[in-house]
């Protein structure tokens, strides 16, 4: 059998796994630096756990698990025969690899509240799975670094969570600039546009503006018969200037008497402001009139943050949920959380040359076998230097130097070390920097600096 692997899944080599885990460590350390604290959640939750939290096209994406044993026995042979697709699933699965960290978060939180101390704030950094076509930046495996806080519903919660991502984006040295809205917002253009029952509709058309253009969004909210009198309504959103307050100001004036509308406008206007009053600078933030994020669990502030000098979607992104623990029977436990996509932020650092070289796992020292007693004292020093904790190895065979050599370039040892019988019996260490062609002996006092 030919090997291959499934579809929008990968194999990461030592450098990337090298390269992941800094990012990853940077990520973590600020996490807990602004307060969050780690959690776990399994890869696999119910089916009814996942579905219907992230919207139709969200649902469709999520990976079913067959039950065990003969699945079939169960299914009714009537949705067989007509094909009901929806109820075939669950006859024949009952869980789910988990679409996001969010909602099994909330599961936690519903089932857990009683022994939590809220604002409850838990980071987490977990592989999630979306039955996706694959394509740069996508996959249908990928980590999510997820930080959240639930049980509290101050807005200067948002702008600490713009401060984590400008800090985490700015160690990471990747340019970025962050897109904000409110749901409040579109709830508010959904009701001036005379369509508050196509709301979803409206959200998940208008969250593809900057994959299908305008002309795709017009396109799609005529196809989810939404009239072209409240297309037409709607169409100042394509025309936005750069200055977020002036376009802040215009909402104001449209949203005369529109109770939701007003508060998310005062919601998003208190974020930025609080943001600027600490410093950030206004182009690191965008105010996105059209941003929607296709989650339907989204109830107030929406991010999105975007790569300045790399073309690639979203490289983290998130928002509040107030309602979400709500599906679990557990009401006023109001969320926010923000994530960060280690794939496409990878993807960004490489294409960009950000990795520094301490992102890459070397071996400092590779000590050559002479084989005999010499090989014993090689790795007795060996001992010494990862006691130290400085990486060795041996050439594991007694191989011709040109041979162990070879090897150490390969893999990008720095240095070759020579112990023989000369420098056992004189106290010394000869090695070579292999990077610079350099080559010295030293006392052994000296080597174990």
């Amino acid at each position: 059998m030919k090997p291959s692997l499934a579809k929008g899944t990968r194999d990461f080599t030592s450098l990337e796994v090298s390269r992941r885990r800094y990012i990853i460590n940077i990520l973590q350390k600020n996490f807990e630096l602004f307060g969050f604290q780690p959690l776990e959640t399994p890869s696999f939750e119910n089916l009814s756990t996942l579905t219907g939290k992230y919207g139709e096209e969200g649902d469709r994406l999520i990976f079913k698990i067959l039950n065990s044993g003969d699945y079939t026995s169960k299914v009714n042979q009537e949705d067989w025969e007509n094909k009901n697709h929806q109820k075939l699933t669950s006859q024949i699965s009952d869980k789910a690899l988990r679409y996001d960290l969010t909602v099994p978060f909330a599961r936690f939180v519903a089932m857990n509240h009683g022994q939590l101390t809220f604002p409850f704030k838990r980071y987490q950094i977990q592989p999630v799975w979306r039955a996706d076509r694959p394509q740069k930046g996508r996959f249908r495996e990928f980590y999510q670094c997820d930080a959240d806080v639930v049980g509290s519903e101050s807005l200067f919660q948002e702008v600490d969570l713009v401060q984590l991502y400008l800090k985490s984006f700015s160690d990471l040295k990747v340019p970025v600039t962050i897109h904000l809205n409110n749901r409040k917002i579109l709830s508010g253009l959904a009701e001036y546009a005379g369509i508050t029952d196509k709301l979803i509709d409206f959200t998940v058309a208008l969250d593809k503006l900057d994959k299908i253009g305008k002309e795709g969004v017009v396109k799609e909210l005529l196809e989810r018969e939404i009239s072209q009198e409240s297309i037409d309504k709607l169409d100042f959103l394509f025309n936005q200037s750069e200055d977020a307050l002036e376009n802040l100001l215009q909402l104001k004036e449209k949203f005369v008497g529109n109770e939701i509308g007003l508060k998310g406008v005062e919601e998003l206007e208190f974020v930025l402001t609080q943001s600027l009053n600490l410093g950030v600078n206004m182009e690191n933030l965008v105010f996105n009139i059209t941003l929607a994020r296709g989650l339907d669990y989204y109830t107030g502030a929406i991010f999105e943050v975007k790569a300045d000098e790399v073309q690639m979607g979203s490289i983290g992104g998130g928002g509040r949920y107030d309602n979400l623990t709500e599906v679990f029977g557990v009401k006023n436990i109001p969320g926010i959380g923000i994530s960060f996509g280690l794939d496409r932020i990878y993807l960004v650092m490489e294409e960009l040359g950000l990795f520094p070289e301490e992102a890459t796992s070397k071996v400092e020292y590779l000590f050559a076998n002479f084989g005999g007693e010499e090989t014993v004292e090689a790795l007795k020093l060996i001992m010494e230097l990862r006691a130290k904790g400085i990486s060795a190895e041996l050439y594991p065979e007694n191989a011709k130097l040109g041979k162990q050599f070879t090897y150490a370039e390969k893999k990008g040892i720095q240095n070759l070390v020579f112990l023989g019988e000369e420098e056992i019996k004189n106290r010394t260490v000869t090695f070579k920097n292999l990077e610079v062609g350099e080559q010295k002996t030293v006392s052994l006092e000296e080597f174990l600096k």
